[in-house]
Parts: C-alpha cells; sequence; structure tokens
C-alpha cells in the first residue's frame, strides 16, 4: 500500500490555498486599480471643479448640473483606499457602501452632465477655452474631460465584480467574510439600479429621437411612456398591387407604421406622417416563408381582430431580427 508523501495535500487543504490565491489576485486587483482611479477623480475635482468653483467660469447651477456628486465621490474613494492599503478589505468596502447612494444620483444625473457640458463647450467661450488649457496639462495624459466624467459608473461595475469574487473567494471561517458578503450584495444592488437608469435613459433618448421624426396632429404623444425596441423599413403586401416601403417603429405595446412625407415639402420634409398603431397585446405573428436561412428574404403575416398585415423584407436576416423583436413585444404583453 502507497504511504502519500508528508508534501501531498488533502482537498479541503487544496481548495483553501485556491481560494487564498485568488483572493490576493483579487484584493492586488482592487488596491491597483483604486489608487488610478482615485488619482483620476482628483484630476477633475482639482483641475475642474475645484478652480471652476475659484474663477467662476460656471455657474453653480451649471457646475453642479456639470459634475453632480464628483468631490462626494472622490473623497469616498479616499476613504476607502485608506482601508484597502491597511489590507482591511471587509471593513472597507461596508464602510464604503453608504456612499453607493452617490452612484445612484450621478447616473441619474449622466444624461443631464453630457447635455451641460456640449452647451457650454459651444456658447460658453471662456469654459471652452479653459477646458482645452486643462486638458493639455501633462498629468491627463492626453485625457479629454469627455473621457472622465464617465469613470465613476465604470467603476462601479468594476467594484461589483471585484467585490463579488473577495467573497466569492473568502472561506467562511475567515473574520471578514460576511462583511465581504453584505457588501458584494449592496454594491450588486447598487448596480443593478444603475444599470436600470441607463436603460431608461437610452430608451428616452430614441423616444425623443422617434418623435422628432414624426409629424402630424396624429404623432402627438405618440411615444410617451413607451419602450422603443426597433425601427426599420420593411413592404407593406397589400391584397392587390405592388408592396408599398413604410417606415415602422416598435414599441413595446405597439408597432407604429408611417410614410414618408415628401421631399418638397416645405414645413415636414424628411418626416413620417403616422398611418397607423397597432396593439401588440391583439397580435397574432407568424412567418409565411423565410425560414430556410437562405438570401432571398422572407415575409411576416400580423393579424388583429379587424385588420391583417404582410410584412415583407428582402434581406432575410433583418427580417429575422424583425420577427425576434415582435416575438419579444408581444410575450411581454401577455405575461
Amino acid at each position: 500500500m502507497e504511504i502519500p508523501g508528508p508534501s501531498a495535500r488533502c482537498p479541503v487543504q487544496e481548495q483553501r490555498a485556491r481560494w487564498e490565491r485568488k483572493r490576493a489576485c483579487t484584493a492586488r486587483e482592487l488596491l491597483e486599480t483604486e489608487r488610478r482611479y482615485q488619482e483620476q477623480l482628483g484630476l477633475v475635482a482639482t483641475y475642474f471643479v475645484g478652480i471652476l468653483r475659484a474663477k467662476g467660469t460656471l455657474r453653480p447651477p451649471e457646475r453642479q448640473a456639470l459634475f453632480g456628486p464628483w468631490e462626494l465621490i472622490y473623497r469616498a474613494s479616499q476613504e476607502l483606499l485608506l482601508h484597502l492599503e491597511g489590507g482591511r478589505w471587509g471593513q472597507g468596502l461596508e464602510d464604503f457602501c453608504p456612499h453607493l447612494e452617490l452612484y445612484t444620483q450621478f447616473a441619474a444625473n449622466a444624461e443631464r452632465s453630457w447635455t451641460t457640458l456640449q452647451e457650454q463647450l459651444k456658447k460658453n467661450r471662456r469654459f471652452r477655452r479653459f477646458v482645452r488649457l486643462q486638458e493639455g496639462r501633462p498629468e491627463f495624459g492626453g485625457l479629454q474631460l469627455q473621457d472622465l466624467l464617465p469613470l465613476p459608473l465604470q467603476r462601479l461595475q468594476q467594484y461589483e465584480n471585484l467585490a463579488v469574487a473577495l467573497a466569492e473567494n473568502t472561506g467562511p471561517n475567515s473574520p471578514d467574510q460576511e462583511q465581504l458578503a453584505r457588501a458584494a450584495r449592496l454594491i450588486s444592488e447598487t448596480a443593478q439600479r444603475v444599470h436600470t437608469i441607463g436603460q431608461k435613459q437610452k430608451n428616452d433618448q430614441h423616444l425623443q429621437r422617434v418623435q422628432a421624426l414624426l409629424s402630424g396632429r396624429q404623432a402627438k404623444g405618440l411615444t410617451s411612456g413607451r419602450w422603443f425596441l426597433r425601427q426599420g423599413w420593411l413592404l407593406v403586401v397589400p391584397p392587390q398591387g405592388k408592396p408599398r416601403p413604410r417606415m415602422f417603429f416598435l414599441f413595446s405595446d405597439a408597432l407604429l407604421m408611417a410614410k414618408p412625407r415628401p421631399p418638397l415639402h416645405l414645413l415636414q420634409s424628411g418626416t413620417f406622417a403616422c398611418r397607423a398603431l397597432y396593439p401588440m397585446a391583439e397580435c397574432q405573428l407568424q412567418r409565411v416563408f423565410g425560414h430556410s436561412g437562405g438570401s432571398c428574404g422572407g415575409l411576416l403575416s400580423l393579424t388583429f381582430p379587424h385588420e391583417k398585415l404582410l410584412l415583407m423584407s428582402t434581406d432575410q436576416e433583418e427580417l429575422l431580427l424583425w420577427y425576434h423583436s415582435l416575438t419579444l413585444a408581444i410575450s411581454s404583453q401577455k405575461n
């Protein structure tokens, strides 16, 4: 019978060793990236927020709209870094969690911040000259202010990944395991809230763009409160005659069919007139042809209580994307 050598270890010891290696690697990454993050936060806090406050180049409401709670986020990072440099991972992340609300506020202000930056760069010559001067400093390494403004939201995603990895690779008997698990959960919840805010902001931008494309009295308020899914040209196949190209806008609850205004229209050239709005809750969808994966396009049948639409595309890949988007919209209304 073979006797295990003195260097042989049991599976439990091997698992603990793997946890320790992964934990040490994750902790080192968290520390190194936090140092870089704090350095970049400090550049904006010092060379933009602080100097703009002192010089009065931007009025306080504009400065607040542009930077939001940037300085508070910077201070929170400074406090966290002190803990990380002392090896107090659990305590540091747990103490950091009350500051997570700053990231939610920052996300809610992100669209306003971007709009303010573009407006001030366009209208305010003093601010435009100031930004160019600051961005030219060697400390910025070629980075522009618009590159640095999204940093907190990018860092929040890193916090989530690193905190979860730390918690997962900390043994159950470790003194900071509960602290890390709580911090990982709270950071993940905040990251999800921020993601939801970002999705809503993108949807609002889509709705504003679509509403601007629609003209006429019937178009007013058509996009309000909806979730945008897709838009594009499809051919409407009538019972008789040739297929007619129409622009379709798909929302989570409705399909809008629109006709382009004449190019020579004095006031509304380049816009679309709404022709019909179909509720997706009442839609029955079927692929008539276009199953084979060939390049000949396909046809979709959409049946509503009082009307049937046949929609055609010569691009089968495009038609397949429409089919999946329509299926998603219909299922979301029936859940």
